[in-house]
């Protein structure tokens, strides 16, 4: 495997408890990555040798503002390209979104802005009133050379609201049912026969390029499937001893997507699914007693603490 890219899952604490959401990020959520836990994985990053980038994520990377300014300078100390995906939370004025981007200029190649009607209210006003979060990020990273970008994810087509499939608005993505999707927005979604989702349509399982790691040391080639841990094996190992064939999970995976997942294992599955996503969500859930290291953590899953 060649590792281009390492996204870190700052936390997995969130401001808001979006529907959409495939890391379950939540006010409640748990799993913060400590200062020397993140140099840490900052060094086994660099080590790896063919790493370029950094993004730092969530949850909501800026929840924990110190840590993720003093992360964004040992990866630009490194050499890394960096950069950060957040809801804009804190630009409730564009005062307030300078002062919070100040620190980071000259740091970040790019500032992605989650906004759609999943965050914030539907007209993406801040709590000031006084314009919107988008406008007021705009302004302040254009005045401070940020990159910025803005990820929308559309709400999903339901048999009473869809009227050509597969149109979208301009700008903005279709929501993936995994995580909490699977929950909340699946049900009320378009559904499809099981049997056509015999492949992965939006991650490459044989060479990811990027990788997801989380507060835990686990290290994602999709949210809630894991390929190892940094807190047992070093970043480097793991790339090389990278097998996906032989993977209990991306194994079947690749042999025919998320229905030779089930049909590998034998699990009961409903006759129709909101996409790919939502069939292998359902699956995972019912291995994760049979492959503990590999689907994990709870936090993936939405499993509340005891």
């Amino acid at each position: 495997m060649k590792l281009t890219g390492l996204h870190l899952l700052l936390t997995y604490q969130c401001t808001y408890e979006c529907d959409h959401c495939f890391t379950w990020g939540s006010p409640w959520q748990s799993g913060t990555m400590t200062l020397p836990d993140l140099e840490e994985f900052l060094r086994q990053a660099d080590a790896v040798g063919t790493v370029t980038h950094i993004y730092f994520e969530g949850g909501e990377p800026f929840l924990y503002y110190p840590l993720l300014v003093k992360g964004i300078q040992a990866a630009v100390a490194l050499g890394f390209e960096v950069g950060i995906v957040t809801n804009g939370y804190w630009a409730n004025s564009r005062e307030d979104a300078l002062l919070w981007l100040q620190p980071l200029a000259g740091l970040l190649q790019n500032l992605s802005i989650s906004q759609d009607n999943y965050h914030h209210n539907d007209d993406g006003e801040s709590n000031t009133g006084d314009g919107s979060i988008r406008e007021h990020i705009t302004t302040a990273a254009q005045q401070l050379s940020i990159p910025v970008g803005f990820i929308s994810i559309a709400q999903p087509e339901t048999p009473e609201t869809c009227r050509v499939v597969g149109q979208l608005p301009e700008g903005e993505s279709a929501v993936m049912y995994r995580g909490r999707a699977a929950q909340q927005l699946a049900p009320d979604a378009v559904k499809h026969p099981w049997s056509q989702f015999d492949s992965c349509p939006h991650e490459d399982l044989v060479e990811p390029g990027r990788l997801h790691l989380d507060p835990l040391g686990n290290l994602h080639i999709c949210q809630g499937i894991v390929i190892g841990n940094l807190f047992q094996q070093p970043l480097r190992d793991i790339c090389i001893a990278y097998d996906p064939h032989q993977h209990p999970v991306v194994g079947p995976l690749l042999a025919g997507g998320p229905a030779a997942l089930t049909t590998h294992y034998q699990l009961p599955h409903a006759q129709q699914y909101a996409d790919a996503c939502h069939l292998c969500n359902e699956a995972c859930r019912a291995l994760r007693t049979r492959f503990p290291s590999q689907l994990t953590p709870d936090q993936m899953y939405g499993v509340p603490e005891d």
